[in-house]
């Protein structure tokens, strides 16, 4: 693997790193700096801000970085997650932590530049390989880094970041004196309107046949949220975890969703085919869940972590069945659709699971997750209802 990979698969692990590393502490820093018990509403808050700065501002990067180049661009969001860390280190207030976060969600944006200099370095034979690396590069950071913003945690809240700000510095060396430009800046004016992140929404609306799909996309992606949003408050209030035993659990959550999702969609549409597939992963994801909600002690949690490996078939083999259904022409068009549905599901489900949770806690925290296999269950009959129809076109957007 050349240079260049290893600076952007690195990238792309801090980035995940990132995400995950502030769910295990989130609850204790909120209720340090509020000083109110129950801080539900703000996790959502804070997920959904982070989501919300990385939705307007992936398309933007992505722009700029065709404008002036990879490199520079890459270089300024290292150098912001950097000392965006240090300033969540030490910021001594809820509005200090909330700037912060949408700074880092800002600077996350930069997936679409790391992506987009694959695309630069990579031939066309080599690129499905490559991007199957960007996305267990994900994976691997995104276990990674509850577990070390649990250990970390437990030693000092702020640590974390300060470890984050660290390896995002060094990363930063690292790209300065190895990474070279893929790109020559262009001289032509930036297309506003091409920055536009619900521009890709208007044309959704104009292909009705597709809205179903769509549906299930952002509601596998609304459900996925509840873990990010609600996991530590329900584990340190049910079982009282502490930041290690979270990152932990969420680690091993993390793994068993990265094997399954390698490993056995392939095999399980072969099976069983597409339908029966995704429908396996909802029924799976379902019985795990009401399993969490009644659990009473925390190694049934562990004990039940195959069964959500089972429900990590389904997002794959819905993929596989949604490039079917448009023309090869507008592939890219349908795929820019679907990242922002699921961008649009991260940013509405944490405010709405957190409020719910924030309802039930006192007297039942696991409500949370029959909540969570309620709005899996609402897939059911829209992908029984699916047809397999020949490729619609519609216009470009």
């Amino acid at each position: 693997m050349n240079k260049s990979l290893v600076v952007i698969f690195t990238a792309i692990v801090l980035d995940a790193i990132g995400i995950g590393l502030i769910f295990p502490i989130l609850p204790s820093l909120l209720q340090d700096v509020t000083h109110i018990e129950n801080v539900a509403p703000y996790m959502g808050l804070m997920t959904a801000l982070y989501a919300a700065m990385q939705f307007i501002f992936a398309p933007v990067l992505g722009s700029l970085s065709d404008r002036l180049g990879r490199r520079p661009v890459l270089l300024i969001s290292l150098a912001g997650a950097a000392i965006n860390y240090l300033f969540l280190a030490f910021a001594p207030s809820l509005l200090m932590l909330v700037i912060g976060r949408a700074i880092a969600g800002l600077t996350s944006a930069n997936t679409s530049v790391a992506a987009a200099y694959i695309t630069d370095i990579s031939p066309q034979d080599k690129r499905a390989r490559r991007f199957g690396l960007f996305n267990a590069m994900f994976g691997i950071g995104f276990i990674i880094g509850p577990v070390l913003g649990g250990v970390l945690g437990d030693h000092w809240l702020r640590l974390p970041f300060i470890a984050a700000a660290v390896l995002n510095g060094l990363n930063l060396l690292l790209a300065f004196f190895i990474l070279p430009e893929t790109r020559t800046p262009s001289r032509e004016k930036i297309d506003l309107a091409s920055l536009n992140p619900l521009r890709p929404l208007r044309w959704m609306f104009s292909m009705k046949s597709l809205l179903p799909i769509i549906f299930i996309f952002f509601v596998f992606s609304a459900t996925g949220e509840a873990y990010a949003t609600c996991w530590a408050l329900w584990g340190s209030e049910t079982f009282q975890w502490n930041g290690l035993w979270i990152g932990l659990s969420l680690g091993a959550f993390g793994v068993c969703q990265t094997f399954a999702q390698a490993l056995l969609p392939g095999p399980a549409v072969r099976l069983l085919g597409e339908r029966a597939a995704i429908l396996t992963g909802v029924a799976s994801a379902c019985i795990a869940l009401i399993v969490m909600a009644f659990a009473t002690q925390s190694w049934m949690i562990f004990a039940i972590m195959p069964i959500f490996a089972l429900a990590g078939i389904g997002v794959p083999a819905m993929q596989s069945l949604a490039t079917r259904q448009v023309a090869p022409s507008q592939q890219g068009q349908f795929q820019g659709v679907l990242a922002s549905a699921v961008s649009l599901a991260s940013i509405v489900a944490p405010l709405a699971f957190s409020s719910f949770y924030f309802v039930v806690r006192s007297q039942w925290p696991g409500a949370i997750w029959l909540s969570v296999a309620i709005v899996y269950a609402l897939s059911v009959p829209i992908v029984l209802g699916l047809r397999f129809e020949k490729p619609e076109t519609a216009p470009a957007m």
